[in-house]
C-alpha cells in the first residue's frame, strides 16, 4: 500500500497515487485507441475526443456511484469530500455506464459510427481499468477477503482493510468484527491534535481509529507485528488488474478478425466477458455491502454482482441483435490489418500498345 506519491507538509499539498494512475491508463488508453483507429482509417483526433469524453463522464458516474453506494462513509465529512476523486473512491459500472451514454450522444451528433468507435472503445476501456485497479491496490481500496494463500498481502494499520476488519459490518452479514482489537485504539483526538480521548468497549465501534503518530511503542508493535496486525487478504485489485489486461487482450484479437464483419459485437462482448467476470471477482472482495432492492436478483449478492449478471445478459441481447442487423457497407470478415504501403511501380507496354495510345482511331491488323 502506497497511497500516497508526494507529501509536501510546509504547504499542505499531498499527491495521492491514485490520480497519477488513472491518468497513465488514460494515456495508454489513448494511445492504442488512435492506433486501432488508423487501422480502420478513422480519425485519430475523434478518438482523442472520444476518450476525454469518457474519461471526464466515467470519473462523474463511478463517484456518483461510489457515494451513493457507500453514502454512510461521508457522514461527518466535509461536503466538498464527495468530490475528492484523487482520494480514491471510483465505481468502475458506474463510469461505465454513464460514459456509454455521453459517447453515444457524441457519436450521434458528429454523425461517426456509434458501434465502430464503441468497439474501438472496448478495448481501450479495458486497458485503462487495468490502470486503475493498480492505483486502487496502492490506496488500499477494493480489498479481498481475509485467506491463507501464499500470494496474500498485509495492509498496514489504519488502512480501509484494517478499519473494516476490526468494526462488525451488519451489511455484509458480519456482526462480529475480524480482529479483536482493544478499546484503547479507539476514540477521537484532542483539540490540539496531540492528546488522544479513550472511549469505553461499548462505544469503540462509534469511534476513530488511534492515530498512528499517537500509538505508543508497545501498541505499534502489536498493530504491525503483534497480535492486533492486518489480517492477510486476496489482492483483489490486482485479481481485477489481471482480469482487465486478458479481457483487453481477447477483445483485441475478436476485434482484429471480425471488427468489420460484426460491428458493435465487440462492444456487446466486453460486457458479456467483464459482467461475467466481475460477478466472480466480488465472491473474494469484502468491501462491497449486499445489496436489497425492487431491482436486485438477490439480497445475498452486491451491487456489483447484481450489476454484472445484467451486464452479462444485455451483451448477449446486443450480441444477437448486431448479428442480425449489420450496417450497410459492413466488411468481408478480413482481418484488420496495418495499412500496407505501396510502392510505385513503372508501367511497361508493348509497342502494339504504344502505338494505338498514340493514335487511338487506329486499329492494328
Amino acid at each position: 500500500m502506497f497511497p500516497k506519491l508526494i507529501e509536501l507538509p510546509f504547504i499542505n499539498f499531498t499527491l495521492w497515487t491514485y490520480g497519477p494512475m488513472l491518468v497513465a491508463g488514460f494515456l495508454a488508453a489513448v494511445y492504442l485507441l488512435r492506433r486501432l483507429a488508423h487501422r480502420v482509417g478513422q480519425n485519430p483526433d475523434y478518438v482523442t475526443n472520444v476518450a476525454l469524453y469518457t474519461l471526464i463522464s466515467g470519473v462523474i458516474g463511478a463517484r456518483i456511484f461510489y457515494v451513493v453506494h457507500h453514502f454512510s462513509q461521508f457522514r461527518g465529512d466535509p461536503w466538498w469530500s464527495v468530490f475528492a476523486v484523487w482520494q480514491g473512491g471510483l465505481e468502475f459500472i458506474g463510469g461505465l455506464i454513464l460514459a456509454v451514454i455521453v459517447i453515444v450522444v457524441y457519436l450521434l451528433r458528429h454523425r461517426l459510427s456509434v458501434r465502430l468507435y464503441l468497439d474501438m472503445l472496448a478495448i481501450g476501456l479495458m486497458l485503462g481499468l487495468s490502470f486503475g485497479r493498480i492505483g486502487c491496490f496502492l490506496r488500499g481500496c477494493c480489498f479481498g477477503k481475509p485467506t491463507d494463500v501464499p500470494w496474500a498481502v498485509r495492509f498496514p494499520y489504519n488502512s480501509p482493510a484494517y478499519d473494516s476488519q476490526v468494526r462488525p459490518n451488519m451489511l455484509r452479514n458480519r456482526p462480529q468484527p475480524q480482529l479483536d482489537l482493544p478499546a484503547e485504539y479507539f476514540g477521537y483526538t484532542g483539540e490540539n491534535g496531540q492528546t488522544w480521548l479513550c472511549v469505553d468497549e461499548a462505544h469503540k465501534f462509534s469511534a476513530n481509529l488511534k492515530p498512528a503518530e499517537l500509538l505508543t511503542d508497545g501498541q505499534r508493535y502489536e498493530v504491525t507485528k503483534g497480535r492486533y496486525r492486518c489480517l492477510p487478504v486476496h489482492p483483489a485489485q490486482l485479481y481485477s488488474s489481471l482480469n482487465a489486461v486478458l479481457l483487453c487482450g481477447l477483445l483485441f484479437f475478436y476485434w482484429r478478425r471480425f471488427g468489420l464483419t460484426w460491428p458493435g459485437c465487440t462492444f456487446s462482448l466486453m460486457f458479456v466477458l467483464y459482467g461475467f467476470t466481475r460477478f466472480w471477482l466480488e465472491f473474494v472482495r469484502d468491501d462491497n455491502p449486499f445489496e436489497s432492492g425492487w431491482w436486485t436478483i438477490s439480497d445475498k449478492l452486491t451491487v456489483s454482482q447484481n450489476v454484472g449478471i445484467y451486464l452479462f445478459v444485455l451483451g448477449l441481447v446486443l450480441i444477437i441483435i448486431f448479428a442480425k442487423t449489420r450496417p450497410f457497407g459492413a466488411g468481408t470478415g478480413r482481418r484488420i490489418s496495418k495499412p500496407k504501403k505501396t510502392k510505385n511501380r513503372t508501367l511497361t507496354t508493348s509497342p502494339n500498345q504504344q502505338r494505338l495510345a498514340a493514335h487511338p482511331c487506329k486499329r492494328s491488323n
